[in-house]
């Protein structure tokens, strides 16, 4: 299972920047999908979660009403959209897929099985 998350970027504070991470090997349609951030020295944290079909959809509390999480099966890809991005957004941001058929808790990471490499978010002030 390989997941390559692409997107990432500088922006200034207010900006916006769309996350895809695209998966092979797995059989996507089955699997739910997160997105999660860490910052170096803090623990990863759950930022967003979508189930197999496209829902329910989980948010954390600190991006909720600023960004989308979405999911195209057919091109075995999950997107999330973030606006009104602030500095404290900036981090190293990961999807990861949990295995078909496997228990999950939508934003604890250590409940999924798949990780992409990342791709890093700055956000300047």
């Amino acid at each position: 299972v390989q997941l390559v998350e692409s997107g990432g970027g500088s922006v200034q504070a207010g900006g916006s920047l769309t996350l895809s991470c695209t998966a092979s090997g797995l059989d996507f349609g089955a699997s739910a999908m997160g997105w999660f951030r860490q910052v170096p020295g803090k623990e990863r944290e759950g930022v967003s979660s979508i189930d197999r079909d496209g829902g329910p959809i989980y948010y954390g509390d600190s991006v909720k009403g600023r960004f989308t999480i979405s999911r195209d099966n057919a091109k075995s890809t999950v997107f999330l959209q973030m606006n009104n991005l602030t500095p404290e957004d900036t981090a190293m941001y990961s999807c990861a897929a949990v295995a078909s058929g496997r228990w999950w808790q939508p934003l604890l990471p250590i409940t999924y099985d798949y990780w992409g490499q990342g791709t890093q978010v700055t956000v300047s002030p």
